[in-house]
């Protein structure tokens, strides 16, 4: 009885030792001491003006960025697929645009945990928080061609294709670059035109704040026009390619 009782007064004593933090919370406490040390002025300034004054920056070269993340975050346990969501969306709402690129980072790290609601439920808010170019792009890289790989995730990637948000519209083009455009489902794929293709180009035209309208990337453009419906089929089967089975 005496041992019992020892016992419950040290699992109280642990209990009672501090309040649990959440996974989001361990990960934004770690990545802000890791990176905020790491701030350089000089370096901010120049990172602010050549992303057009989008955010500030703490200035740390991405390498560094890498190497103190990779740091910070060993030894922490996997995430579910919400605290990944959660987390990103946290630190995607700090000022400095270093947090944005560690959220991208993070979910790269542990996008395997990701489950078929990331895209929708976390990613798309992801894209459109304090959009360009760099995160649009980064996170399309992380988080949205490894998911569209793994999942049925056409009817998302048309939806923001169709979107009146161009940031949307960027990382469904984005998608299709470097192989990624092989169809999730070939037979909806056929729902697109060049028409579409052309729609989402032409609206993507004014970039980077330039003062005349210009393509948002000539590679870019020519694999998603050279990856529309009429060259899918040709890596599809038969009955893909409306010929039949016989």
């Amino acid at each position: 009885m005496i041992r019992s009782v020892r016992l419950t007064l040290l699992d109280l004593q642990v209990v009672y030792a501090g309040p649990v933090v959440s996974w989001p919370r361990e990960m934004l406490q770690r990545t802000t001491s890791a990176l905020e040390p790491l701030a350089n002025a000089s370096e901010a300034r120049a990172m602010k003006a050549y992303m057009k004054d989008i955010a500030p920056f703490l200035g740390i070269r991405s390498n560094e960025r890498r190497r103190a993340l990779h740091a910070a975050w060993r030894g922490v346990r996997a995430p579910t697929s919400d605290e990944l969501g959660e987390t990103g969306l946290m630190l995607a709402g700090k000022l400095e645009r270093e947090f944005s690129y560690a959220a991208y980072d993070l979910i790269a790290r542990y996008v395997e945990v990701a489950d078929e609601t990331f895209l929708i439920e976390y990613m798309q808010d992801l894209l459109v928080t304090k959009p360009w170019w760099d995160t649009v792009d980064g996170l399309g890289t992380a988080g949205v061609s490894p998911l569209c790989r793994r999942f049925d995730a056409f009817d998302i990637v048309w939806q923001w294709s169709r979107s009146q948000n161009l940031w949307l519209n960027r990382a469904a083009i984005q998608h299709q670059r470097a192989g990624s455009a092989t169809p999730t489902s070939s037979s909806s794929w056929n729902r697109a035109t060049p028409l579409d293709v052309a729609r989402v180009l032409r609206r993507q035209g004014h970039w980077m704040g330039a003062s005349r309208p210009r393509p948002i990337g000539c590679a870019l453009g020519a694999t998603l026009l050279a990856r529309t419906p009429r060259a899918w089929p040709r890596r599809g089967s038969r009955s893909q390619r409306g010929l039949g089975t016989s």
